[in-house]
């Protein structure tokens, strides 16, 4: 979702606002623009599309200053245009704003009863007019922020500029996340860590509620009551290098590449090779103690949750409710005591997840967050924080956060098994022996990239494809579907095998071509079964195997995807490489935008 950067520096900034702006663009955008602060004036340039027509804007109408702001837009309220694009100005005040501003309306009704004129169709501009109109009334900056800021409902993330004030940035959140960055002699605000990369390694999250005034020398942040309070600055670590594709075609790719390595980090944090046992974090409540897990989590994340809840069930035998965030409030779900709620996330940012979190929070339940960001809003109100170390990810279709968020899952759910009681030390040897091979399988399935692409051809024409599976892969045909109407722009649908008998079996004739996740195993024979009911109305499949399965059920296919013979418990991390090169090949067919495809962002941060 939207990304903000805003920088109080020595120089001029507008370069370095763009390039800001750059490492934001895998969070999905439809628009952006700049304004700097100049000798009395708010210089704005801004342009509909992709950032290279902001940087042909600044090369006819250049936007000098040493202060600033800028923002990539996901459109909300209002059409992709440069009218709609921020930053928002008045005469006196520019801002960007990422999240939604709920109440917009009524505030848009007082502001033009008083005859104020808004130019554009968004919510954000009603902010700028009301910081504005208490200027005009008399106000500070810092006063106008104050008196402005309980007035919003919603979420929001706010860098604000000042025509009068040549030498400060005002930033605020709520719901939306927002970092402080120091360097030398000048201070940043930024969406996230790796957009002020190239510029700090010192960074400070706000906390929920938090306003900050930013100047050349530092930062003065405020709570939500408005006392002056200090955040811990800490050192990012995120890195340039992470958000270039080296030898890649697309971040997707590099990101599909990176898997066995991302993997074998993570593991590294929750196995002891030494003894082959499993570890978690310190924690302050007994695991043992848990009689039921609630699993929320949004889109790929979901998926992951699907797959976690066979392995809790089955190792554990603890029940499992899972839930899509954006669904789970608003049923008014019964929460049990002695539950363990399990947020997964890769931003831990997505706003229905938090939302959904801070709902069990409050209802007692024991919070478990799975996040790649382990200084994300989520990881930070958590009481049990699985960090999935896959780096940064910033292909929009996610690939590696899924399989390290299965890989902690695994773990995860043989340590509740061990606590439960439900795990002997012998079988608890056994499963770390095989989440220790996943990295190793992760690599022979990467090496059949080249016979993907080769036959991605087939795919590409197809108006509907639909994907089957059974068990666990069952989640990872859901997974496969998404993956392909994400990056593809194909219509393509997910099904448990044994469903297709209830109504997808409808669909088939020669022109939907049928994906099917079969490994070897005692599920085989019975999706095989439902291959033939495919097979006889003509349907086209492609059958995703070991080679014993590609023996005894690949003649006939209009293609065949070998996968290396592993353990069931790891098949789902494999089995997800050839869904994700397959999508990606298909796409690249197609010619679409695969790390940036339409319409979507990679941090969704409204609900």
């Amino acid at each position: 979702m939207c990304g903000i950067i805003g920088i109080v520096g020595r120089d001029q900034v507008a370069d370095r606002l763009v390039d800001g702006l750059k490492r934001m663009e895998y969070r999905g955008y439809d628009s952006s623009g700049v304004c700097t602060v100049e000798k009395g004036s708010l210089i704005r340039c801004r342009a509909e599309g992709k950032l290279a027509n902001l940087v042909k804007e600044l090369e006819h109408n250049s936007a000098p200053g040493t202060i600033g702001i800028a923002h990539t837009r996901w459109a909300t309220h209002g059409a992709p245009t440069a009218n709609n694009a921020h930053p928002h100005a008045t005469e006196h005040v520019a801002l960007v704003h990422n999240g939604i501003i709920e109440n917009f309306k009524p505030l848009r009704d007082e502001l033009t009863a008083k005859g104020r004129k808004l130019e554009s169709e968004t919510d954000s501009e009603v902010v700028a007019h009301l910081i504005s109109d208490e200027i005009e009334n008399g106000a500070s900056p810092e006063e106008a922020v104050k008196a402005v800021l309980p007035r919003l409902r919603g979420a929001f993330a706010l860098a604000i500029a000042f025509r009068d004030h040549p030498d400060m940035l005002i930033g605020a959140r709520l719901g939306s996340p927002l970092v402080v960055g120091y360097g030398d002699g000048e201070t940043y605000l930024g969406s996230d860590a790796l957009a002020l990369a190239p510029l700090t390694q010192k960074i400070a999250y706000l906390d929920e509620g938090d306003w900050v005034v930013v100047r050349r020398d530092g930062a003065q942040i405020f709570d939500a009551e408005n006392n002056p309070v200090e955040r811990e600055i800490t050192t990012s670590g995120a890195s340039t290098a992470a958000v270039e594709k080296g030898n890649y075609r697309h971040f997707m790719q590099k990101e599909i590449f990176e898997q066995p390595t991302v993997v074998a980090q993570t593991l590294r944090s929750y196995v002891h090779q030494a003894n082959n046992s499993v570890a978690l974090p310190q924690m302050d409540f007994d695991l043992s103690t848990i009689r039921r897990v609630t699993i929320v989590a949004c889109g790929t994340s979901y998926y992951a949750g699907l797959v976690a809840k066979y392995w809790f069930e089955h190792f554990a035998r603890v029940p499992v409710d899972i839930d899509v965030a954006s669904e789970f409030r608003y049923r008014d779900p019964v929460l049990e005591e002695g539950g363990l709620a399990l947020f997964i996330s890769q931003s831990g940012e997505t706003a229905d997840t938090l939302a959904a979190l801070r709902h069990c929070k409050a209802a007692g339940q024991t919070i478990g967050v799975v996040v790649n960001v382990p200084t994300s809003s989520m990881a930070r109100e958590a009481d049990l924080l699985l960090p999935t170390h896959a780096g940064p990810e910033i292909g929009v279709a996610s690939t590696k956060a899924f399989t390290c968020q299965l890989a902690v899952l695994a773990a995860l759910a043989a340590h509740l098994a061990v606590k439960k009681g439900r795990m002997d030390r012998a079988e608890e040897q056994e499963v770390v022996k095989h989440l220790l091979e996943a990295p190793a399988a992760l690599n022979a399935a990467l090496d059949h990239d080249d016979d993907i692409a080769s036959m991605a051809h087939l795919i590409a024409p197809a108006r509907d494809v639909l994907y089957l599976g059974r068990g666990p892969d069952y989640p990872l045909a859901l997974e496969g579907a998404l993956k392909l109407k994400e990056i593809s722009y194909i219509h393509a649908e997910g099904y448990a095998s044994g469903e297709m008998k209830h109504g997808p079996i409808a669909l088939i004739d020669e022109a939907v071509p049928v994906i099917v996740l079969a490994p070897s195993g005692p599920l085989f024979e019975k999706t095989v079964s439902n291959m033939q009911e495919v097979r006889a109305r003509g349907g086209k499949i492609v059958l995703i195997s070991d080679a014993e399965g590609l023996l005894e059920a690949g003649e006939g296919c209009l293609a065949t995807i070998q996968m290396p013979k592993v353990h069931p418990l790891i098949a789902p991390l494999v089995y997800a490489v050839p869904v994700q090169l397959l999508a990606y090949h298909t796409a690249c067919v197609k010619g679409t935008d695969v790390d940036q495809p339409r319409n979507l962002a990679k941090s969704v941060t409204v609900e």
